[in-house]
C-alpha cells in the first residue's frame, strides 16, 4: 500500500519516529498493517556496517531486497535506516513505483552538534552508539532530502530537537493523512506512483533471486560455523548442509572474516554474470549448491 523512507543524520530520532508513525498507522480509523525493515532487525552491527565502503553497500543491499519483498498493496513498510544518500532513496522510490503503491519520505531534521550530543549519551549509558571516526564520516556525506526531487516527495520534516517526537507530532500526523486517505477520481494531492513496463517485466524474477540468493548464502554460512563449533577445532573432513547438496570438504579451520569475504565475493560474482547470462537462482537450493561448489573450489586452493 505505501513505501514510508526515514530519512536523517546519524542519532537524530529516526527510529522513535518510525516507531510512533506505525503506532499512530495502527491507531487510525483504517488499521493498517505496518512492517518496520531496519538495521537491528538483521542483527547488524552499525560501525561493522559503515566501516567501509563494501561493508555500508551491502547492508543497502540487504535493506534493499527485505524491502523489495515486503512491499504490497495491503501494508506499509518504513524503513528506519540512515537513507542518506539520495541516489539509495532514488532506488526505493524505484521499488515503490515497481509495485504501484504510495511512497512518502519522513525527514527528521535535527542540528548536527545535538546529534554528535545524543550519540555521546548513548555510548555513556552502554547503549549502541556510533564510533567518532564513524559519525563523523556519516555526518559528512549526508545528502539532505529535497522536495523538488521526486524520491524525496511528499517529504514530511520533523524537529526532534525542536518539538521532541511523538505520535501527535505534526509531521507524523500529516504523514499518517497522506497514507491512510482515500483515494478516487477527485484526489488531487495523494498520488500513486505507476510502474512502467520496464520495472513491471523484471521486477519480481530479480528481487526474488537477489533475495533468495542472499538468504541461501547467509543460512550456508551459519551452517558451516555451527559445524566448526561442535568440532571444537578438530578436523572436520566433510560438512553436510542438506539433503541433496553437495558435501562442504575442509581441510583446516575457516573464520567467519574469511568466510564473509568469500560469502560477498560469490554474491558479486554471481550478479556480474546475470548481467551477460543467466540469472541468479531463483530458489534456494540451486544458490546453495553454487555457493558449496564456489567454497570448495575456493578453499581447496588456499
Amino acid at each position: 500500500m505505501a513505501l514510508v523512507v526515514i530519512c536523517g543524520q546519524p542519532c537524530s530520532g529516526k527510529s522513535k519516529a518510525a516507531f510512533c508513525l506505525a503506532e499512530a498507522l495502527k491507531e487510525s480509523e483504517s488499521k493498517q498493517t505496518v512492517k518496520i525493515i531496519d538495521e537491528t532487525s538483521f542483527h547488524l552491527d552499525r560501525n561493522q556496517n559503515y566501516a567501509n565502503m563494501p561493508a555500508e553497500k551491502n547492508l543497502r543491499g540487504v535493506l534493499r531486497s527485505e524491502v523489495d519483498r515486503s512491499l504490497s498493496k495491503d501494508n506499509i513498510v518504513i524503513v528506519d535506516a540512515l537513507n542518506s544518500i539520495k541516489g539509495y532513496r532514488y532506488e526505493l522510490w524505484c521499488l515503490a513505483r515497481a509495485a504501484g503503491i504510495r511512497y512518502c519520505v519522513l525527514f527528521c531534521d535535527v542540528e548536527e552538534t545535538h546529534c554528535r550530543k545524543w550519540n555521546e549519551e548513548r555510548r555513556e549509558k552502554g547503549e549502541a552508539a556510533y564510533a567518532d571516526n564513524i559519525f563523523d564520516d556519516l555526518l559528512r556525506r549526508f545528502e539532505r532530502p529535497d522536495r523538488r526531487n521526486r524520491w524525496d516527495s511528499p517529504l514530511f520534516e520533523i524537529f526532534p530537537q525542536r518539538d521532541g517526537i511523538e505520535k501527535s507530532s505534526t509531521a507524523i500526523s500529516d504523514a499518517v493523512s497522506y497514507l491512510t486517505k482515500k483515494v478516487d477520481s477527485k484526489s488531487r494531492d495523494v498520488k500513486i506512483l505507476q510502474p512502467t513496463i520496464a520495472t513491471q517485466s523484471v521486477r519480481f524474477s530479480e528481487a526474488n533471486s537477489l533475495y533468495e540468493l542472499d538468504r541461501a548464502t547467509q543460512e550456508v554460512m551459519n551452517a558451516l560455523v555451527e559445524a566448526q563449533s561442535q568440532a571444537l577445532g578438530g578436523p572436520l573432513n566433510g560438512v553436510s548442509l542438506g539433503q541433496g547438496l553437495p558435501i562442504l570438504n575442509l581441510s583446516r579451520s575457516v573464520g567467519l572474516p574469511e568466510l564473509r569475504r568469500l560469502r560477498r565475493t560469490f554474491i558479486k560474482l554471481t550478479g556480474q554474470t546475470s548481467l551477460s547470462g543467466p540469472p541468479p537462482p531463483s530458489d534456494a537450493e540451486s544458490a546453495k549448491r553454487m555457493f558449496v561448489d564456489y567454497l570448495n573450489r575456493e578453499l581447496e586452493t588456499h
